[in-house]
């Protein structure tokens, strides 16, 4: 017997996949949920340096203040906004709503752009507080 070989993709490919909003959303919060375990992680070890004196905790607090532990902080609250907003529209699809495709379409842009409102306006209120 001879098998001949299919050249045809067996499922549509990354390369041939039409990218659509929801999709987009779907794989940026898996990526910081992940993120997020990370970042909870790294804000530990910071507050657990104070344990272990001024020096050590020092060192991580002028990191933060730099321009690129800025852009990490700012990073971050933007991750767990987005994540949080995402869990929402999750939570709304659970109960059964949300599934039509306009619909989908019209949160999962909300998502992205209420996420970097949401950024800003916390930066502008820590600006504004501290």
């Amino acid at each position: 017997m001879i098998f001949m070989e299919n050249k045809n993709p067996i499922s549509p490919h990354i390369q041939i996949y039409s990218w659509h909003i929801s999709s987009l959303v779907s794989i940026g919060h898996r990526i910081t949920g992940v993120l997020n375990i990370i970042i909870l992680t790294l804000i530990s070890v910071w507050l657990a340096s104070l344990l272990l004196g001024e020096v050590n905790y020092k060192i991580i607090y002028n990191f933060l203040n730099s321009f690129i532990g800025k852009f990490f902080v700012i990073a971050s609250i933007w991750s767990f906004i987005f994540h949080s907003l995402s869990e929402l529209r999750h939570l709304f699809w659970d109960m059964g709503y949300g599934f039509e495709l306009k619909t989908a379409n019209f949160t999962g842009a909300l998502t992205i752009v209420l996420s970097i409102v949401f950024t800003i306006l916390f930066y502008f209120l820590g600006r504004i507080i501290i």
